[in-house]
């Protein structure tokens, strides 16, 4: 049975337009695969902790060394890390907030994030731990920022989902959604790629 980890950053939850699409991946993914199971991470929902000082220090803590509250800290991090590693498939809604990503997933990847466990460093630069799965990445925007200076997303996604490990990265972009003459075409094509993404 092949599972699919939904991750939804919107802080409008599912009224947000990135949340929407990637509901809309969802349903497709389930109609082309019978008996698949789908695990969703509402970010808005239930927001994870932002690093501080306390957990940083519990992840470099020696298991033996550990105190109750920060071995919570590092159980809370595996958990997140291994409902990733058992995903087939991943699909991340993202808005654009002030030319960037929600903290609210920066924090998440922040716990995803943790030498000798999802990345190693060698010789030749780090290598990500985590096997190559799809991730496909729903991302809306108010504006256009596709190839330009001010979409600093796409470049920080495919450097922080390669340093993990994932090489397998589909961008599906809806743009324009704030502008009526531009709204309804974009959706339509980004229905259009949705349809064709998720069935694989």
């Amino acid at each position: 049975m092949s599972t699919l980890l939904q991750i939804k950053s919107s802080l409008f939850g599912d009224n947000g337009n990135s949340s929407t699409l990637s509901n809309e991946f969802v349903q497709n993914w389930l109609a082309t695969h019978p008996g698949g199971k789908v695990v969703v991470r509402d970010l808005a929902e239930e927001a994870v902790p932002h690093l501080n000082a306390a957990r940083v220090s519990a992840f470099f803590t020696p298991a033996e060394n550990r105190s109750a509250e920060q071995q919570s800290f590092v159980d809370y991090s595996d958990f997140l890390i291994n409902e990733l590693k058992n995903a087939d498939a991943v699909v991340i809604g993202v808005p654009l907030y002030n030319f960037g990503i929600p903290s609210t997933l920066k924090a998440y990847f922040d716990q995803l994030a943790r030498a000798g466990v999802t990345f190693k460093y060698t010789d030749t630069g780090p290598v990500g731990l985590f096997a190559d799965k799809p991730v496909h990445i729903l991302a809306a925007r108010g504006g256009f920022h596709v190839g330009k200076a001010s979409d600093s997303q796409t470049s920080y996604l495919n450097t922080f989902l390669n340093f993990l490990g994932f090489q397998s990265i589909h961008y599906i972009y809806a743009e324009g959604l704030n502008l009526p003459t531009a709204k309804d075409q974009s959706l339509i094509h980004a229905r259009e790629e949705i349809e064709q993404a998720s069935a694989a």
